[in-house]
């Protein structure tokens, strides 16, 4: 069980890491790795659970899926990143101020 203490920990570790590189960096590919460890985070989370409830496979599952939703929004959030650095020359959220057709 002290092990398992320790894994929380760690998964909480890396969300408060997460937010704190979502709110700091201002490149918009250290927002999507920010983003990254979030869903980490969560995954170490629901695999701990899964193992504090032992013969159940919820967590294993759902982490599976989680694993699954972040790699659809890095090769999705990575496009967008290259398509709009491609036209306004830039990586920086703050300087994106106008959409166009």
């Amino acid at each position: 069980m002290q092990n398992l203490d320790h894994m929380l920990y760690l998964g909480a570790f890396l969300f408060a890491v997460g937010i704190a590189v979502i709110v700091v960096k201002r490149n918009a590919i250290m927002v999507l790795l920010g983003l990254e460890l979030l869903l980490n985070a969560s995954n170490v989370n629901l695999v701990v659970f899964n193992r504090i409830h032992a013969g159940r496979i919820d967590g294993q599952m759902f982490s599976l899926f989680v694993i699954i939703v972040a790699v659809c929004e890095a090769a999705v959030g990575l496009a967008i990143v290259l398509r709009v650095y491609q036209y306004y020359k830039t990586s920086v959220p703050d300087e994106v101020s106008e959409l166009k057709d």
